[in-house]
């Protein structure tokens, strides 16, 4: 069983490695961070992507989605420390195999990853209680529009990554704005940040 195990921190990645090394026979592999991960899956063949959230470059969501396109027989697994409905949904949406919490004991982890293995998908009970009920209200257009607002691009910048004219990325900013019920575009990041919907 090959591993390759997507971590920005690399104290948590370096002993998540050693513990699942030490308890299994799989063979890990390591990722700083996505965009390393989405390079080794181009070069290498896994069996599982385990992989956080929040990190440079490619977040973990976004690599999910590129793996189930490119590499369907990958299995995918997120951890996260971060409870937050918007990604739970987010990430069953883009077809994950397994979100756990990165406080869960090794053992739990371990048993997670032979049932994804074995074809289940394993969500842990907490993520779920925590995604009902919780409805992402941004289309993706307003999502990256205000992720690059977030980072303190002006409407003009955002237009031009985006390939759409300026008063249309001012009509994505003033949607999400108001579905955020925020005052301004930074604020409206913060909120979408908070529930999980960047």
């Amino acid at each position: 069983m090959k591993i390759l195990l997507a971590e920005d921190q690399a104290m948590v990645r370096t002993a998540l490695a050693s513990l699942m090394q030490l308890e299994t026979d799989y063979e890990v592999d390591e990722a700083s961070d996505g965009r390393e991960a989405k390079e080794k899956l181009q070069r290498n063949t896994y069996d599982v992507l385990l992989t956080d959230i929040e990190m440079p470059h490619l977040s973990g969501l976004e690599l999910v989605q590129w793996v189930k396109q490119a590499q369907p027989d990958v299995r995918c697994v997120i951890m996260t420390t971060f409870n937050r409905a918007g990604y739970i949904k987010r990430a069953i949406d883009a077809g994950v195999n397994g979100f756990l919490l990165k406080d869960a004991p090794i053992k739990v982890l371990i048993s997670s990853l032979q049932q994804v293995i074995a074809g289940q998908q394993v969500i842990s009970n907490e993520l779920l209680m925590q995604a009902i009920g919780h409805q992402d209200p941004l289309t993706e257009r307003e999502r990256q529009a205000l992720r690059l607002a977030g980072e303190g691009l002006s409407t003009q910048v955002i237009a031009q990554k985006l390939f759409i004219a300026e008063g249309t990325a001012r009509n994505y900013l003033s949607e999400a704005i108001s579905k955020m019920h925020a005052s301004n575009r930074v604020e409206a990041a913060r909120i979408a940040h908070q529930k999980g919907w960047l």
